[in-house]
Parts: structure tokens; sequence; C-alpha cells
């Protein structure tokens, strides 16, 4: 209930807020992700049968030839990016695993999927709508790292995925 209020009143106020005070986008959409998570890891809930963890495209290394953008377990598991890790916990664990090109695309996943929660990597503007768009859900998201600019070889910290992954997994109190 505290999420969804804060959803349907609070992030446009802040919106308004970075706007009046010339706040940067990303930097208000980056808290909206921390009190989103703040408030999923805050409330008690069962563990997640169904768990679907949703990645972006631009975590596959630039220079890949393997399309996985429509099954990511056709990754050869090279190691030059996150994806064999992932593919390697998403079948040790059973987990639901998709590569998302975009909010659209993530929206139908979970749709299709219908998970019990989520836990999704993307960039702040694609996080912050996915919040939004999924609420009730639970998700919790993290931030990808971009060294080499947006949607281009971006990288994520697995120990931060498995830690959301282990909130859902376990009985969250």
């Amino acid at each position: 209930m505290v999420r969804g209020l804060f959803f349907k009143l609070g992030y446009p106020l802040l919106l308004i807020f970075g706007w009046v005070f010339r706040i940067r986008k990303d930097k208000v959409q980056r808290f909206l992700i921390d009190v989103n998570n703040r408030l999923v890891r805050r409330s008690k809930r069962s563990p997640a049968k169904r768990l679907l963890l949703l990645l972006p495209h631009c975590l596959q290394r630039s220079e890949c030839n393997i399309k996985i953008t429509f099954n990511i377990f056709n990754c050869e598991g090279c190691g030059k990016c996150e994806i064999k890790d992932f593919v390697e916990i998403a079948k040790a664990h059973g987990l639901d695993l998709f590569i998302a090109t975009g909010g659209t695309i993530a929206r139908r996943i979970v749709v299709d999927t219908k998970p019990e929660a989520i836990v999704a990597v993307a960039c702040e503007r694609d996080l912050s709508s996915g919040v939004i768009d999924t609420y009730p859900l639970p998700l919790l998201g993290i931030i990808n790292e971009r060294p080499h600019g947006p949607c281009f070889n971006t990288r994520v910290d697995i120990e931060k995925v498995r830690d959301a992954l282990a909130f859902f997994a376990s009985n969250a109190k």
C-alpha cells in the first residue's frame, strides 16, 4: 500500500520537484528505484515460487555474434560478459530468465511469465518505468553500469543480483 501511494503521488511530485530545482531526471529515477527497493525489502512475504530475472540486451558484448535476445540459453558461455553467469544461476535455481530489448518487450515478458516477483537489471529510465508498470508485483531493481555509455557493453554487479534473488528465495521477513 505504501509503495502504491508513493508511485501514485510521491513520484509525480518528485519529478516536478526535480524539474523546479533542476535535478537531473536520472537522479530522481535512481531515488525512486532506491525507495522501491527499500519498501519491497521491508515487506513481509512468503518465498516466491515463480521468480523472473530480467536483463537488458546491452549486457551482451557488442562483438558477440550469438543471438540471445529471444533465447538467452543460446549463449555459448565464452565469459566475455556476465550472460554466462546468469544462465548458470537460472539453471541452478530454476528461474525464468529473459533478455529484453526495451520496455515494451519487458512488459510482455512479465505478462507472459506471470511471475510472483521480479529481479530486473536496467538503466534508471527503464527500471523506474518498470517499477511503476509492474506494481503491485514486488520488483527489486539493479541499475546497470555503463562504462562505455548507454545501451552499449554495459555491466552489472552479479553479487547485487544474487542478493536480490536470495531475498525473494528466502522467507523475507
